[in-house]
């Protein structure tokens, strides 16, 4: 059965959070279509990573057999993170937009999974091909002819860095204006937010199911 890695990193619990909502959604389609699949959960809000250390980095540079023990004990939790990585036949990954950018949370995950060589810097990766889903909800607007679109750096960013860098074959879900309903300057966006959370929660479901149809059929 195929293996699904969920990364949530959104600091605001359930429903109160766009992405970990959105995440939700395809979860569950996911697991009704695959219940005896494994799934790999890691709240990066609720359990942060440590940020990557020199100890750490200089070990994903060196042979295994050339590490020095506490470049072993160093590189431990990298190895961990890895090796979820490389398992997963599809990755999710909640990450809302928090000052223009991605959750640093999520920037520590990033830190340690790309590894060159290995993960990163081939021609074909460990990880290659493999299907990532990323929400990336934001409470404004940033899309293309907006005035704040030079100031996305979420999709743009990881764009690069999960695809580019990782290999994996990434699609973004992008609910947005998801401060509308709490924001009295946004009032007259209420409905845009609405029909784009709506839209976000059936991109995300149909995902899903169309990523659990090819795992069936493989």
């Amino acid at each position: 059965m195929p293996t699904l890695l969920h990364i949530d990193t959104s600091v605001f619990p359930g429903e109160a959070s766009a992405s970990r909502s959105v995440t939700a959604t395809f979860r569950k389609e996911w697991e009704a279509q695959h219940p005896n699949g494994t799934v790999i959960y890691r709240d990066l809000a609720a359990e942060p990573l440590p940020h990557l250390d020199g100890l750490a980095a200089a070990a994903g540079f060196a042979a295994p057999d050339q590490r020095s023990p506490e470049q072993h004990a160093a590189f431990a939790l990298r190895e961990t993170l890895a090796g979820e990585l490389e398992q997963a036949d599809v990755v999710l990954i909640g990450a809302p937009m928090y000052n223009f950018t991605i959750p640093s949370t999520l920037k520590a995950w990033l830190d340690h999974v790309i590894i060159m060589g290995r993960t990163a810097g081939a021609e074909q990766t460990t990880t290659s091909g493999t299907p990532a889903i990323v929400v990336a909800s934001r409470g404004g607007g940033y899309g293309p002819g907006t005035p704040r679109e030079s100031f996305e750096f979420v999709t743009t960013y990881l764009g690069k860095a999960l695809g580019d860098g990782l290999g994996l074959d990434v699609t973004f879900v992008v609910p947005e204006l998801t401060s509308a309903r709490s924001n009295p300057a946004m009032a007259d966006l209420v409905e845009l937010s609405d029909a784009s959370k709506a839209k976000a929660h059936e991109d995300a479901a149909a995902k899903a199911k169309e990523l659990a149809t090819r795992f069936a059929a493989a």
